[in-house]
């Protein structure tokens, strides 16, 4: 016998009131969602799952109306209730593990207190229990050291921690439903497959629903039973994980299994020239601390070679010693022991102004192509700033440049007039993108450079990247915790673990026939392993 749905959505339609017209942010979305049933929400920016999250907690703005349609939770009609009414559910039948746990949690107090002030509010009042209640639910999502934890600040904890603290106040008013926003996107491969696990096993033991939402199609077809696709506020598709690998109905869905990492081809080596462009041998980093305590070991033995017309993959978990690796390529850190070389040249003891001339060859496409870019100047003065910096280029010529530079990375030449706000994540990158080649270096080190956009707009990028490479012969060192982008990228892998090499060789070979166990879980730990899985004959 079926069990009767915990949730229901029946033709829900949302508009929201923007410069005095409606515009609709959710059209005709019905499915439901029974305890025990794992549903991921799969769509791109706009696609309208933030807004149906929102419905489902009773927070949509105060711009936002229900034009039709009904939420059912618990056999109750919530779509038009008052905020009275969501009060009683959200937290108690409804909780919330939200996207950025340093934006949710409180930085000024202590993550016990927090947690306390959810436990408070679920059950009505401060009771004598409520510090051991506390250490329990740390606990319980797999904190070691609850008592300690429960004393740190939200600073104190790695970002793996602190989603586990919100999973904690999530589970606090002891929810039949968990809504978890994108709660793994921001974390490393092995971080996120512990945070899944774990919800996973929260829910098979408490009989709780879990509605995931997540751009990442990989993920989301190894850990739901079912998937709700979404373009534009629109159901595209809703259907198990193997209907949609094996025989998704609707285009867009094919769109975006072609376009996520997790499920495109590796890349195939190409020919190695002799000479490396960069190389670094033996490279350690000691960085002071604090009397007595001594120095801290960031970097140990490093040695990597770089080609032209090659790219080679750093990966490796937070604190892993890939950021130090990157600030030492690009001269930003002295090496403490060992050597870094250009073309065959030592340049591992350069000051600021002998390494500047360097600069021309090696440039970074940073994280977040938001925080790169200048607020206050436009996508021309931002492309030719590195062109001015060096003197290079003035006048007509510049214009000139600038306009190369843009329709190189795909964009029209009229996004030159144009303020960062004024694009979106992926144009943003391009104009990253196409800045750091205004010099035409021959390396590019590109520190997670689509690990802030969606699948698609990932992929977009990533063939851009590809195509580039392909003409320019431009090396790239990548810096990247998602392995599936590594997997379609790179020709060689090199795995730091605590600043040490633990493996480093051909993509194929590392990833394909990984032979140390930390690699191994890198590995194990990739989304998109139910593609490997055989469709059943129908």
């Amino acid at each position: 016998m079926s069990r009767p749905p915990l949730i229901e959505v029946r033709d829900l339609a949302v508009s929201y009131r923007v410069a005095g017209e409606r515009v609709k942010a959710l059209k005709q979305v019905t499915f439901s969602l029974a305890p025990g049933e794992t549903l991921a929400i799969v769509g791109e920016s706009g696609s309208g799952k933030s807004t149906l999250a929102n419905a489902l907690l009773g927070l949509l703005p105060g711009n936002a109306r229900v034009d039709q349609g009904q939420v059912w939770v618990e056999g109750v009609d919530v779509a038009h209730a008052s905020e009275r009414t969501w009060r009683t559910l959200r937290g108690r039948t409804v909780g919330l593990v939200p996207q950025d746990p340093m934006v949710s949690l409180n930085p000024t107090l202590r993550i016990g207190r927090q947690v306390a002030e959810a436990l408070v509010l679920a059950r009505g009042r401060r009771y004598r229990g409520v510090d051991a209640d506390v250490q329990a639910l740390l606990a319980q999502v797999g904190l070691d050291a609850p008592a300690l934890r429960a004393r740190q600040y939200p600073h104190e904890l790695s970002g793996g921690m602190r989603q586990r603290v919100l999973i904690a106040i999530a589970l606090a008013g002891e929810p039949r439903l968990i809504i978890a926003d994108e709660p793994t996107s921001a974390l490393d491969v092995t971080v996120q497959r512990r945070i899944l696990d774990h919800l996973q096993q929260l829910t098979a033991e408490r009989g709780i629903a879990l509605l995931i939402i997540t751009h990442d199609l990989g993920m989301a077809c190894d850990r739901a039973d079912r998937l709700l696709v979404m373009k534009q506020g629109e159901p595209v598709e809703l259907a198990t994980p193997r209907q949609v690998l094996w025989g998704a109905q609707q285009p867009y869905t094919r769109a975006l299994l072609n376009a996520a990492p997790a499920f495109v081809p590796r890349r195939r080596p190409r020919a190695q020239p002799d000479q490396p462009l960069l190389r670094l041998h033996n490279v350690g980093k000691q960085f002071a601390l604090p009397a007595p305590t001594g120095t801290f070991t960031a970097l140990q033995g490093l040695s990597l070679s770089l080609h032209a017309g090659q790219t080679l993959a750093i990966v490796g978990e937070s604190g892993s010693g890939k950021s130090t690796a990157l600030r030492i390529a690009l001269g930003l850190e002295l090496p403490s022991t060992g050597h870094v070389e250009y073309s065959g040249v030592d340049v591992s003891g350069y000051s600021w102004r002998q390494f500047r001339p360097l600069r021309r060859r090696v440039q970074l496409v940073q994280q977040n192509p938001f925080a790169a870019l200048d607020p206050r100047f436009t996508v021309y003065d931002s492309i030719v700033e590195p062109l001015v910096a060096f003197g290079l280029l003035k006048g007509p010529a510049l214009e000139h440049k600038a306009v190369e530079l843009i329709r190189r990375v795909g964009l029209p030449e009229q996004f030159l007039d144009r303020l960062p706000r004024e694009l979106s994540g992926g144009q943003r990158q391009r104009v990253a993108i196409a800045r750091a080649l205004a010099l035409a270096p021959e390396v590019l080190l590109l520190d997670e450079p689509v690990s802030a956009l969606d699948v698609s707009v990932q992929a977009q990028i990533l063939a851009l990247l590809d195509d580039l490479q392909r003409e320019l012969k431009v090396a790239y060192v990548l810096v990247s915790h998602d392995l599936a982008v590594v997997a379609s990228m790179a020709d060689q892998v090199l795995v730091l673990r605590h600043g040490q090499v633990v493996e480093q060789g051909p993509a194929a070979q590392v990833l394909g026939h990984p032979g140390h166990p930390y690699t191994q879980a890198l590995v194990a730990a990739i989304p998109g392993h139910s593609r490997s899985v055989l469709p059943v004959a129908v």
